[in-house]
């Protein structure tokens, strides 16, 4: 049987800091928002950070891939991982509130988990996890609200556009691990970004015309923590937590991003957020911690010791 892909500390390390960098990112996309369409907010992102990896790369004398198959493979990923999900959540924080926009990002966990078991044998479907997924699901409709689904209106649409971009990230992770078997973290990170900015600088420009210079302070920091820290680095770090844990159990990072992303939320733009997104986030959770299926076995372990003792 193929073993397991399991969290190293080393993984769960990564795994925190990408929760505290994710979790600002939706923050600084609504700052971003306040004077830029969210084309052009997307390709600032992809844009600078494709300049700052492929620097990166550049001075690190990393080995660049050969072959087309590899770099399709890449190109294809900045599609799905960075320029669909991107502009789907972007799109969406025009009417979706930061705060409830990164707790439906915690869905990407969900699919991840689902996606992964479908290409790979070590990150097989159980019935543990199908009951994490089905607990998963239950939250996001429930942060979105029955009612807001029902009406499909601007908000209700918006939610769904950022649902859809946590399927995109789910492939990505996935796809993600199939090109770490034939490239250096780094350079897939490097090469993924190269194939969202080929595709989103262009259409920025198209149709939202060539991006101006005269915005404030904090829209200027608001896009360079997106595209420097947010994208560049974080990519950097999440490839190497993909390659050390799988693609479903790096997913896993989206349960960390939702509580940074409210308290910034919060702090910033004064957002309050409804009860049933909290409990939403919280059936979320719960689904991620049977997923993960640590917490479950320790508390199975003590309860068969207190069986035992007596």
């Amino acid at each position: 049987m193929t073993p397991q892909k399991t969290m190293t500390p080393r993984a769960w390390l990564l795994m925190g800091f990408l929760g505290l960098i994710w979790g600002g990112s939706f923050a600084a996309t609504r700052m971003a928002l306040t004077e830029m369409g969210f084309w052009t907010m997307v390709a600032w992102r992809v844009g600078v950070a494709c300049l700052v990896l492929w620097g990166y790369v550049l001075a690190s004398r990393i080995m660049l891939p050969r072959g087309i198959r590899i770099w399709s493979i890449l190109l294809t990923l900045g599609l799905i991982g960075n320029a669909a999900p991107f502009s789907l959540i972007t799109w969406g924080q025009q009417t979706v509130p930061s705060g409830l926009a990164a707790i439906l990002n915690v869905g990407a966990a969900i699919f991840g988990v689902l996606v992964a078991a479908m290409f790979f044998r070590d990150e097989r479907l159980t019935l543990r996890r199908l009951t994490g997924v089905a607990l998963g699901v239950a939250g996001v409709v429930v942060a979105m609200g029955v009612q807001t689904l029902a009406a499909l209106d601007l908000t209700a649409m918006g939610q769904l556009a950022i649902v859809a971009s946590t399927v995109f990230y789910a492939f990505a992770g996935a796809l993600g691990r199939v090109a770490l078997r034939e490239v250096a973290p780094p350079m897939a990170a490097t090469g993924m970004m190269t194939g969202a900015a080929l595709v989103m600088v262009p259409a920025a420009i198209l149709i939202e015309g060539v991006p101006v210079w005269s915005h404030g302070a904090n829209v200027w920091l608001a896009i360079a923590y997106s595209s420097v820290v947010a994208t560049a680095v974080a990519y950097l770090l999440f490839y190497a937590l993909l390659g050390r844990a799988g693609s479903g159990n790096a997913t896993l990072t989206t349960l960390l991003v939702a509580p940074v992303a409210i308290v910034v939320g919060a702090v910033i733009f004064a957002e309050a957020l409804p009860l049933r997104a909290y409990a939403g986030f919280a059936l979320l959770a719960l689904g991620l911690i049977i997923l993960d299926g640590r917490l479950p076995a320790a508390v199975n372990r003590r309860f068969a010791h207190a069986v035992s003792d007596r």
